[in-house]
């Protein structure tokens, strides 16, 4: 049997992701080194940008999985070191992020969502507010980080108001609210209503420390509600979050659906793939009865079809929709018959019928996989600190 060559290797790990920077660990240059042995067993040296990374164990099963499958692979070793200073700031400077590099607070995130608008007043953050209520009613561990800081709204559609604890790790650990969505907010940091002053690198840096300094744990979905317009927070997020997506709220009126399609451009323009459209606002019923169309039809499906995404909804003009989120109780919750959240519910579906099952770090490139599978062991090298390039 031949034995696998280095760049068998080396392709091997390209379907090896980083969960937080959300490329190849071989892009990022972190592969140290691979050393083929003549019995046929692989040994590679992964750098880390942290010794303690949380992630470590989560980077030697990917490993495994992937290099083992190689024809010629009798076992697989995995070894770690640490990048030195120089390559962290080569990195930092090759990734846009002046900052610094994640520590692993979003390792467990498996999708983060962003819900964009080109405009304000079409209902973005109650979409969002009810979206993380519904698919934790789904089963689905849910986030919600309130990144529009100068006109936070998240902490009380959500009922929550309490200021976040700090735990030993030094991260802050987001404040739950009912059905278990974990949320963040400048909110609770500020005086109640008080406004936030802030210039553009300020903006960039409270973000930054959303995401990485909060204890946000294992979810399926991170859901981040974006600020209207296309400024600072959607090219810092583009930055620190690259394979985010992207959904778009409208109403169906053409002043409303012709902005917010510069929401869905500035996606484009930073490399952010669209998820798809909601619709808010759609038609008015009366109790007998009747509908009117306060807000024009059909705005949402020709945004969606320009866009060339899916319409995950279209969301009726509901009186206790404004109700709920004002209480603190999502519509979804306290009424889930209502044809609102009904609604809501289906775009829930949508979103999880359109995302993957399984951590970024962990989904493999298909690979032809022999007969008679090689034994594969995960014995791990000694730890080597990098010395300094």
């Amino acid at each position: 049997m031949p034995l696998p060559t280095e760049s068998q290797v080396t392709e091997a790990l390209r379907a090896v992701i980083d969960p937080e920077l959300r490329r190849s660990i071989v892009e990022l240059g972190m592969v140290r080194s691979i050393d083929v042995h003549e019995d046929g067993r692989v040994d590679v040296v992964v750098s880390l940008t942290t010794p303690g990374c949380p992630i470590r164990s989560q980077f030697e099963q990917a490993v495994v999985e992937n290099v083992g499958p190689i024809e010629g692979v009798t076992s697989v070793g995995v070894g770690f070191d640490v990048l030195s200073d120089s390559e962290k700031q080569g990195l930092q400077q090759k990734l846009g992020r002046p900052g610094g590099l994640p520590e692993g607070a979003l390792a467990q995130v498996k999708n983060v969502i962003c819900v964009a608008s080109g405009k304000g007043g079409v209902g973005k953050s109650t979409m969002t507010a009810n979206l993380a209520a519904a698919l934790a009613a789904e089963g689905k561990p849910t986030g919600a980080l309130d990144c529009d800081v100068y006109g936070y709204s998240i902490p009380r559609m959500l009922g929550v108001n309490d200021r976040p604890e700090v735990n030993g790790e030094r991260k802050i650990i987001p404040v739950e609210a009912a059905g278990g969505v974990k949320v963040m907010s400048i909110g609770f940091f500020v005086e109640e209503n008080a406004a936030v002053v802030w210039r553009g690198p300020m903006l960039h840096k409270a973000i930054q420390q959303f995401l990485e300094d909060v204890d946000w744990g294992a979810l399926d979905y991170l859901l981040l509600d974006l600020p209207p317009g296309t400024g600072d927070v959607s090219m810092t997020l583009a930055q620190l979050l690259p394979q985010a997506r992207i959904l778009v709220v409208t109403t169906p009126q053409p002043a409303a659906q012709t902005v917010a399609a510069r929401a869905a451009e500035m996606a484009g323009k930073v490399d952010l793939e669209l998820m798809g459209v909601i619709e808010n606002m759609a038609g008015f019923t009366t109790p007998d009865g009747q509908r009117f169309s306060i807000f024009g039809e059909g705005g949402g499906q020709t945004l969606a079809d320009s866009l060339g995404v899916p319409l995950l909804t279209s969301v009726p003009l509901e009186e206790a929709l404004r109700e709920h989120a004002d209480s603190g109780t999502p519509l979804v919750v306290a009424e889930p018959g209502a044809p609102a959240s009904i609604a809501i519910r289906q775009a829930a579906r949508g979103i999880i019928a359109q995302t993957p099952v399984e951590l970024p770090l962990m989904e493999a490139v298909a690979a032809d996989v022999p007969a008679f599978a090689p034994a594969i062991g995960g014995t791990e090298l000694p730890v080597v600190q990098a010395g300094g390039l």
